[in-house]
């Protein structure tokens, strides 16, 4: 602050010595203009003296004014200094007071970081002596390492001789005998698997078979059916004895005339008020029941007349037929079917198989795959349906090859039915690999159905396969028109075009049904080979 002081004065002095120094040099050139001059008049200089002493007094009043305007920027420049003293005091303190707090953290910093080179030559000590210890450690690791060589090269210089005496000894080689004992392990290992897989299996047989039996016999329980086998014989009964007379015909004409016609046997014996109709055919023997029953009932029986009430008695069996079928829908609970397909299902209400009928089969077996299904849990709709038409191939005669189950299956195709179906057809006589549930049940229904008590005889089963034979027979030659096996098979009438078939040819298909028949069959007794070569010849009078 005395610095700031001193400085102000000089600059004072400094202002009023400039102030001197311009009045000096007013007075001298005042001076020099008058030696420079001729010389004034008296009144000039005290002109002149009057301009000098006034600008000596603008000197005195201007040097004067700087003065106390010098005064006046002192005394500002003495406040501004004592406030900027003030200020650098306090600043002074605080700049103290951080540097006192620097310093007191540049200590702590200080100390910090010898405790933490403590800490770290601590650690370095510490490593060194781990790094010392892993070398050691190392080097007797190394060291066991070669013991450990060592031994294992002679261990295995005394494997080698132990192998070698014992390969002499067993006179195997180490292959051949790790072979063996790789078998010999093998074949245990599969020895206890196929236990264990025994094992399990017999226990899922066992717990498969008691569910199985459980459903079975529920099923079984639960459906009742008719346990009598269809006969290959029909009983018509007449209002009197007299029409035994007229059914016969002047000289046998009629009867003849009638089994031509039906290819059913017609029995007249000593029975009262009936008669007998004799066929392996349900279809055939019962068209001609309807036809002899219409014959009676007219009381008109010529050749012409029985000609007529056949074709209406056929008509009306394939109206049965239908009917047959859309009731076992009814029954079973199926709504929709493709009409062919309920027709084909009615016609097998004439046929048998091993002396069980066929539909009777079939609608039992549906309802027995119903119930199965609903014990498994499984689509009631598709295993009813497949069950019901699982026979439906028997419907169609000799003359579509194939087995009866491919048949079907092709014939469900055909009409539109599901896969599963179809497939449950196909399979059921194991004719194609089973591959769904609703196949196996289908199996299940045919099997329950079939071998109940009392449902199936197989002698008269084989009795039909032969008089079917007998008639494929017949029926494979060129020119017959229709082949009926009659008299329980002792018999086979063979009806022949006469527009391609001549009476010598006539006598050759004979000798040839009957060779073949001869070649193939075995029956007792002795088969007779009838060949009719009809003509007839028709005329209008009008």
């Amino acid at each position: 602050m005395n610095t700031i002081v001193i400085v102000l004065a000089v600059a004072v002095v400094l202002l009023a010595l400039v102030a001197i120094a311009a009045l000096l040099v007013a007075v001298r050139r005042t001076n020099g203009a008058v030696k420079a001059s001729s010389g004034p008049s008296p009144e000039e200089q005290a002109e002149i003296k009057a301009e000098i002493g006034d600008e000596l007094a603008r000197a005195r009043q201007e040097a004067e004014e700087i003065r106390i305007k010098a005064e006046h920027d002192a005394q500002e420049i003495l406040k501004r200094s004592e406030s900027v003293a003030e200020g650098a005091a306090v600043t002074r303190k605080e700049v103290e007071e951080e540097s006192r707090i620097l310093k007191s953290e540049l200590k702590e910093l200080r100390s910090d970081l010898e405790r933490r080179e403590n800490r770290l030559g601590e650690r370095e000590q510490r490593l060194d002596e781990e790094a010392r210890r892993q070398a050691e450690r190392a080097r007797k690791l190394a060291e066991t390492e070669t013991e450990l060589a060592d031994r294992r090269e002679e261990l295995d210089r005394v494997a080698d001789k132990r192998r070698q005496v014992l390969e002499r000894v067993a006179g195997l080689t180490a292959d051949q005998a790790k072979a063996e004992l790789v078998k010999e392990i093998e074949n245990q290992a599969k020895r206890e698997a196929a236990l264990i897989v025994r094992e399990i299996e017999g226990e899922a047989r066992k717990e498969g078979e008691k569910r199985a039996s459980k459903i079975v016999t529920l099923a079984v329980q639960r459906v009742a059916t008719e346990q009598t086998a269809e006969s290959v014989v029909s009983v018509l009964h007449l209002p009197g004895d007299e029409m035994k007379g007229r059914i016969i015909g002047r000289e046998g004409r009629n009867i003849r005339a009638f089994e031509s016609t039906t290819g059913v046997n017609l029995i007249i014996d000593d029975t009262p008020e009936a008669v007998l109709l004799s066929c392996f055919d349900p279809v055939r023997r019962e068209t001609a029941r309807l036809t002899l029953e219409r014959l009676v009932l007219d009381g008109r029986i010529h050749p012409q007349r029985i000609e007529e009430a056949y074709e209406r008695s056929k008509a009306e069996v394939r109206e049965l037929c239908v009917r047959a079928g859309e009731d076992a829908l009814v029954e079973i609970g199926i709504t929709e079917m493709h009409p062919e397909l309920i027709t084909l299902l009615g016609q097998l209400r004439y046929r048998t198989s091993y002396g069980q009928n066929v539909l009777k089969h079939l609608i039992e077996s549906a309802h027995l795959a119903g119930i199965m299904a609903s014990e498994l849990r499984v689509d009631r709709d598709v295993v009813k349906r497949g069950a019901l038409l699982h026979d439906i191939g028997k419907a169609l005669t000799h003359e579509v090859e194939g087995s009866h189950a491919i048949i079907g299956a092709e014939i469900a195709r055909r009409y539109g039915e599901h896969e599963d179906v179809v497939h449950a057809i196909e399979a059921h006589h194991n004719e194609v690999e089973v591959r769904t549930v609703e196949a196996v049940l289908t199996q299940a229904a045919d099997a329950i159905s079939g071998s109940r008590p009392g449902a199936r005889r197989e002698s008269l089963e084989a009795y039909v396969k032969r008089l079917e034979r007998l008639e494929e027979i017949a029926q494979s030659y060129e020119g017959v028109d229709k082949v009926f096996a009659m008299q329980a098979g002792r018999e086979i009438r063979v009806m022949v075009r006469p527009d391609s078939v001549d009476d010598i040819q006539a006598q050759v298909i004979a000798r040839d049904v009957a060779k073949q028949v001869e070649e193939e069959l075995t029956y007792p007794g002795q088969i007779r080979i009838t060949v009719v070569r009809e003509s007839r010849a028709t005329e209008f009078a009008r």
